[in-house]
């Protein structure tokens, strides 16, 4: 399982990428969007969980790309806003799986990742 998490916050970040590692998947880290669009080039991915707040970037725009250069990953979204909480997220990401609250456990996180990974 290839997970790519894309977080400004890296605390955050590493916490969710230990509890996903327990799971056995292979992790690359990525705090902006020029990082994730580097390793979209790179390698190919099975789950990518994305923070729709970037502290530089746009999540939008990695989603975009990653629907073009790796059509079968499938995005996780999470945010501490209620944008989106329509579920219009949906509607504008075609990769998008599934979205969630930065403040999901990671445990949690963890395993919707592996659910959709296998899912694939």
């Amino acid at each position: 399982m290839q997970v790519l998490i894309v977080e400004s916050d890296p605390g955050l970040g590493r916490i969710w990428s230990r509890h996903m590692q327990r799971l056995g998947a292979v992790v690359e880290l990525a705090e902006d969007q020029a990082s994730a669009i580097h390793a979209l080039r790179m390698q190919s991915f099975d789950i990518i969980v994305l923070d729709l707040v970037l502290s530089e970037g746009a999540a939008l725009a990695i989603a975009d790309f990653a629907s073009y250069r790796r059509p079968d990953a499938r995005v996780i979204f999470v945010t501490n806003t209620s944008f989106f909480s329509d579920g219009s997220i949906f509607n504008i990401s075609a990769n998008a799986c599934a979205f969630v609250q930065s403040g999901t456990p990671p445990e949690d996180l963890a395993a919707m990742v592996e659910h959709y990974a296998e899912a694939r």
